[in-house]
């Protein structure tokens, strides 16, 4: 199935980080294109939660540079500088479905949250297993 594209979530934790490294992993054995993706979004309370936050911080810069940060850390240079980048700001579930439009696989990493925790905090991966468009990898954690 060369030519396909695998899309990968990235955050920058540890379970994001071998998550990216597998799906580079599977894309080198296929010969798909790899595309890396980190979101961000604002808190609903952004503005009462922090009012010293100045006025220069972007979250979108943060976010590129954790994705940078994270396929310098994770991927050989060569592979890292043919993965495609992609911020997208919005919720992390519905900007992974979004980019996996059209992919041949998505891949994230498992926080490895149960329970209770994973009834309060939700589930990155538990939502887009249950809602995307193409195959799901969840890269368990250790």
């Amino acid at each position: 199935m060369a030519g396909g594209r695998i899309v990968v979530g990235v955050d920058g934790s540890a379970p994001s980080l071998k998550a990216l490294k597998w799906a580079a992993a599977q894309a080198a054995l296929t010969g798909d294109s790899l595309q890396a993706v980190i979101s961000w979004e604002y808190p609903a309370s952004w503005a009462t939660l922090m009012p010293g936050v100045p006025p220069e911080f972007d979250p979108e810069r943060l976010a590129k540079q954790i994705l940078d940060e994270s396929l310098d850390t994770a991927l050989d240079p060569k592979v890292a500088a043919a993965t495609t980048r992609t911020v997208i700001g919005g919720n992390a579930p519905q900007a992974l479905l979004d980019a996996a439009k059209g992919a041949t696989l998505l891949v994230v990493g498992d926080r490895g949250y149960s329970g209770f925790k994973a009834a309060v905090l939700g589930s990155v991966s538990s939502h887009v297993t249950q809602h995307s468009p193409c195959p799901v990898v969840v890269v368990r954690g250790e």
